[in-house]
């Protein structure tokens, strides 16, 4: 979940539609799930997530690769518009992740059990992926809200890039949001043009209400570790940027829900400078509030 971009107070309620699609009751779950139709990034890459919560599809001659599964009820969108793409689901041999709120795990389970797909994700992501649940050092944990867990998760490990179909993606680790946030890089090509494009994981200092960045047992290091992957995302080769939250960069700016717009705008080296600097900022807002509070006590208390 992403702050002030897109907060939601979530109902603790896990809803089982009729067709048998798991489905999560939120403030902004409407909002964000609302259709949007697919169009092409960039080369191989496509957009088909929702309207408020991005997903990817990047093709290869070996087999598709999706990032992201957006809520629960977002898979069966997500899964159409690789097909009015002219794509199979049945293709999409790897599923990455961002990182494992319901707003962005929430789908991958149903999306694996139409591919047969292999998730990959950080080793901090793997088990809440494959249960559902937060690790209790998540400054999110107090909001618990549980999705179905998916099956033939790998962890990372120690590698830098995963590859499929002759195409690279490279591991960035942008933990803080949470502890086992990865953003990714590869190359999409059009002719002889190749660009960077990242899949940016989210970088803002959200938590529920008991939770301190600037210090807290649950996750000591969680202001440090946002500190350094804005610092990665600052530093990484970026020609076009798609956060997780697709407002984040202005998307909807460039496309409208048909799915028409100018691709050409989406190019922009300076897009994950400048969406790092946005979370730094932010960042020194919430530590500066926390250290305000901490002079200053409640006098009822």
């Amino acid at each position: 979940m992403q702050g002030r971009w897109a907060t939601g107070v979530v109902s603790l309620a896990l809803l089982v539609q009729a067709a048998g699609a798991a489905s999560i009751d939120c403030t902004q779950c409407e909002k964000w799930n609302r259709d949007q139709a697919p169009f092409q990034i960039f080369g191989n890459t496509y957009f088909v997530g929702t309207h408020g919560l991005s997903s990817v599809l990047i093709t290869t001659p070996g087999g598709h690769v999706l990032i992201d599964g957006a809520l629960p009820q977002s898979a069966p969108l997500i899964a159409r518009h690789v097909e009015q793409l002219g794509f199979k689901m049945s293709d999409v041999k790897v599923i990455l992740n961002s990182h494992v709120h319901y707003d962005h795990a929430g789908g991958i389970a149903e999306l694996q059990k139409l591919s047969g797909a292999k998730v990959i994700a950080s080793d901090k992501a793997v088990n809440a992926l494959r249960t559902g649940k937060l690790d209790p050092s998540d400054p999110q944990v107090g909001y618990p809200i549980h999705y179905p867990g998916a099956e033939n998760v790998e962890a990372l490990g120690s590698r830098e890039s995963i590859e499929v179909g002759g195409v690279r993606f490279n591991v960035i680790h942008t933990p803080g949001h949470t502890p086992g946030g990865t953003s990714w890089r590869w190359q999409a090509c059009e002719a002889a043009r190749c660009l960077n494009i990242v899949y940016g994981d989210s970088l803002t200092a959200v938590s529920d209400d008991s939770f301190k960045f600037s210090g807290d047992p649950r996750y000591p290091n969680a202001a440090a570790d946002l500190t350094a992957s804005i610092a990665a995302i600052t530093a990484t080769p970026c020609d076009i940027l798609i956060a997780a939250h697709p407002e984040r960069t202005g998307l909807w700016s460039v496309f409208d829900e048909q799915g028409k717009g100018d691709r050409a705008r989406l190019i922009d080296p300076s897009a994950c400078k400048r969406s790092a600097a946005e979370a730094k900022q932010y960042l020194d807002q919430r530590l500066e509030k926390e250290r305000q509070s901490a002079r200053s006590p409640n006098k009822s208390s």
